[in-house]
This record gives structure tokens, sequence and C-alpha cells, in this order.
């Protein structure tokens, strides 16, 4: 891992915003609607950024997230309530199991381009969630019970972990390897880069923090469903990246912050909150047609005014 003077500037934000939120828990200042509302921006956070690196870095186009979500909800939820497994043990599994399901997806279907890879990774989504829906041993249709486990400090450690991990492979030569593919494909064949190599290991990562995604989402609402993991949402997912901005690691996290916070205070109103919901999304779009970031990070906007500071 890059040991810059940025990485521990990174470290330090994220150690004043865990110290300050918990702070205000133990304070009683953040109820239990709230901290709730945290740990949902979380899991988001952590689907969006497991995303940008397939579509946003890689440029493969990706509409089956929401399968590899359920794959780490349900083998995490088996390990701690069929097991008896501790809950940090259940994490790890459902992000590996996920991961191993990135990679037999990965390898046979990201050959495939566009529309097709598109209508390849839905597929998979659904029969993931077909199968949970007729397996007796995780509950079937009518779900599964888990125990709550996951806290602010789980949610807060998995967003931390994506982010450095994917924002470091991303300015490491693979990742670069990864953008050299999303530019052009063919010529970075011809450069001599294994594009089907580079594509398998971006799905795989992605793969495996969707599942860990899905291990802290599943000990937080008691009871998991397949008709949860439909392919609803994996388009809310695609969402976050698009709207974010397309190669904007910041974007991604910003735009699941932001579409978190709209959803959780339009649930009071469930007449117009679709219609609410797709107004502010269509507001966005007109006014930021590339995303809320573009491809821009939110430390180029500190760089303006410096020598070379800002991108095109």
């Amino acid at each position: 891992m890059k040991k810059s003077k940025s990485f521990w500037g990174y470290c330090l934000l994220a150690l004043v915003i865990y110290a300050v939120v918990q702070l205000l828990i133990s304070m009683q200042l953040l109820d239990l609607y709230y901290q709730n509302m945290l740990i949902t921006m979380c899991i988001n956070i952590m689907l969006a950024v497991s995303l940008h690196i397939v579509i946003g870095i890689t440029g493969q186009f990706s509409i089956g997230h929401a399968g590899f979500l359920a794959v780490g909800a349900y083998l995490s939820a088996v390990a701690t309530m069929k097991l008896g497994l501790p809950f940090p043990i259940a994490i790890l599994i459902g992000a590996v199991v996920a991961a191993l399901a990135g990679l037999l997806v990965g390898i046979p279907t990201l050959r495939l381009k566009g529309d097709y890879l598109a209508i390849a990774t839905l597929g998979f989504a659904e029969i993931i969630r077909i199968v949970f829906l007729n397996v007796d041993y995780v509950g079937g249709a009518a779900g599964m019970v888990v125990n709550h486990m996951s806290t602010w400090t789980y949610a807060f450690i998995g967003v931390v972990i994506t982010i450095l991990v994917i924002s470091n492979f991303t300015n490491s030569r693979h990742g670069r390897g990864c953008i050299a593919i999303r530019e052009d494909e063919i010529a970075a064949d011809a450069m001599g880069i294994n594009t089907t190599y580079y594509k398998v290991i971006a799905f795989a990562i992605g793969s495996f923090f969707a599942g860990l995604a899905g291990a802290i989402y599943a000990h937080n609402f008691y009871i998991i469903q397949p008709t949860t993991f439909g392919f609803l949402k994996s388009f809310d997912i695609l969402i976050y990246v698009v709207l974010g901005g397309l190669g904007s690691l910041s974007g991604s996290v910003l735009a699941a912050i932001l579409l978190t916070v709209v959803s959780t205070y339009l649930a009071n109103f469930p007449e117009t909150r679709m219609i609410i919901y797709s107004l502010v999304l269509i507001l966005v779009m007109l006014y930021r047609p590339t995303g809320l970031m573009g491809t821009k990070e939110i430390t180029d906007l500190f760089k303006i005014g410096k020598k070379g500071g800002s991108k095109a």
C-alpha cells in the first residue's frame, strides 16, 4: 500500500469522522434512527465504490451487482445463524464467496462487451435470486431471520477498507491497465495488456466488496428476502455510480450519501416518494450531465490555481 502524505491524511480524516460520530452516539445525540441511516449510508457507499471499479475504472457495463450483494448477505447469514460463527468471520466468508462468484461469472462473460455483458450480468443476478428463492434451508420466499449484529463501527471500517483498497488499486500499475481498457480496449490489447485478466480482477474485487456490503446489510435489517435483491436493486447501485460521475470514486461516494439521505427522508411520504426522488435525479442530470464530479476527484477541487493542478 502506498504510504504517502495524502494516504496518512485520509487515514487521519477517517479517524476524525469516526471519533466525532462515535462521540455523538455516546452522548445520545444520534438516536437509533440516525444510526441506522449512517449504517445504510455506509452500505450504499461500499456498493457504489465496488461497482465504480467495474464500470468507472474498467469500463465494463455490469448491471448484476445485486447478485453479489445477495451472495454476501445469505452466506454471512448462514455462517452466523446456522453455523454459529462469529460475525467478523461471517463477513469474511460472505465477501470471499462473493469474490469467487465474481470470478465464476467474470471469466466466461467478460469476453462479452457492452449490452451483451450487461444482459449476462443481469441474468446472473436473477439466477442467484431464483436459487435463494427455492432453497428452503435459507427460508425460501419467506426469507431468513438474521440477528442484528451490524454496528456503526463495522460499517465504517468496511467503508474505509473499501475506499483504501480500490483507491490504491486504481493508482497502481493494475489500475492503469484497467483505465487503458476503459479508454480503448483494442488499443490496450494491441499494447500487450491482458484485457481479460484485468477485467476479471476488477470484477472479482468489486464482487468482494459487494459481498462485504451484503454481510453488513443482512445483519442490519433482521430479515433478508430474495425479492430485496432483484434487478431494481442493481439499478439503484448503478444510479450511484452514474450520478456521481463515471470514473470518479469521490463522486460515487457523494452520490451514495446524497441519495441515501434523500431516500431516507422521503420514506415519510410514500405517495410522492418516487416522484420526488426521480425529480432529484432529473435535476442533477440536467445541470450536471456528466455526474456530480464528472471524471474529477474531490481532491482536484483543491488544486485549482496550482501549476498543472487541475485536470481538463
